[in-house]
């Protein structure tokens, strides 16, 4: 194994030995000392940090004898995170968990733009003990929501709790489900998407459908729950209740707008004037189920969220339709 370093980064190169094949791409590429948990491993794979033989590959891929595996460790992180005193509206917690509804315009964690008033300044108030396996600027999260998605999120407060649910999400076996008004009239009753997504080319911020060798596998199922007829300045909407089975990047909102359905509101990926949105300020996307075995205790636990006021108003202005 060789390495260098300089100011900005470190590269790791390691030939792998007939001992290391036939191992999972993230499971080895965790085992370094320098990565240190399969979790960061993932997030080096996807965002193409990782290389096999100077290809990138996806996590599931199998190493061989004699491939050259190079590893580009970014620099670590030094933002200060301050505990920060914000009301939490929070739904179960343990010595393990936390259950939360996360209100919109919160964002997950400190990001460019958004150092202060996130969920973990909040959460850092709130309790002495968080998860540590994201990093020192993640504690505690698990899964994360957009900045304007309200809803059910579950945080970890152990490293132990942490990686087990993340293993879980993994596996897919955290049922996690969400309400979203789309634009148009959706005619068959339940469906699955099933696109690979991407980031979109020069736009940091957007993501696409895309079958490129970065893109991800990506899934949502969808359920019609009402359907509402075209008004005046819309073609109708279809209220949907998603499900995720992977957990990519704006993946519903992604989804929404491939089938020819944006998300009401989406300022992103949406479409139409504010009087076709019924002048909401967000996009319509709620977590309102969140189902999953305790890391710990192995009890079932299974929550479900209202919608908040804005979009239960915008439902009801809906309802004579």
């Amino acid at each position: 194994m060789t390495q260098s370093d300089n100011l900005q980064q470190q590269v790791v190169e390691h030939a792998v030995s007939a001992e290391e094949a036939g191992q999972r791409l993230d499971v080895f590429v965790g085992s370094l000392p320098q990565v240190e948990t399969r979790s960061r491993a993932t997030r080096f794979i996807e965002e193409g940090l990782v290389l096999v033989d100077g290809e990138e590959r996806n996590k599931k891929y199998l190493i061989s004898a004699g491939e050259l595996i190079t590893v580009t460790v970014p620099p670590p992180r030094t933002t200060t995170l301050t505990p920060e005193f914000i009301p939490l509206d929070i739904r179960y917690e343990d010595d393990e968990v936390i259950v939360l509804s996360k209100e919109a315009g919160m964002v997950v964690h400190p990001a460019p733009g958004h150092q202060t008033g996130t969920l973990v300044n909040a959460l850092l108030a709130h309790s002495l003990e968080l998860g540590k396996l994201q990093g020192s600027e993640r504690p505690g999260i698990v899964h994360r929501l957009d900045m304007d998605t309200s809803g059910l999120m579950v945080v970890a407060k152990s490293d132990r709790a942490q990686q087990r649910l993340q293993d879980a999400i993994r596996e897919r076996i955290v049922d996690r489900r969400y309400l979203a008004l789309v634009h148009g009239w959706i005619a068959p009753e339940t469906g699955i998407i099933d696109a690979p997504i991407a980031r979109a080319p020069g736009d940091k911020l957007r993501m696409r459908v895309h079958d490129g060798p970065r893109a991800k596998e990506a899934q949502t199922t969808f359920k019609v729950l009402q359907r509402f007829e075209p008004g005046r300045y819309d073609d109708g909407f279809t209220l949907i209740e998603c499900k995720l089975y992977t957990g990519r990047t704006h993946q519903i909102r992604v989804h929404a707008r491939y089938i020819g359905h944006p998300i009401v509101g989406d300022p992103s990926y949406g479409r139409g004037t504010l009087p076709a949105n019924h002048y909401l300020q967000r996009q319509f996307l709620h977590s309102h189920r969140l189902s999953f075995v305790h890391p710990i205790t192995k009890e079932e636990l299974r929550f479900e969220d209202d919608l908040p006021d804005d979009l239960q108003t915008l439902i009801d202005g809906l309802e004579p339709r």
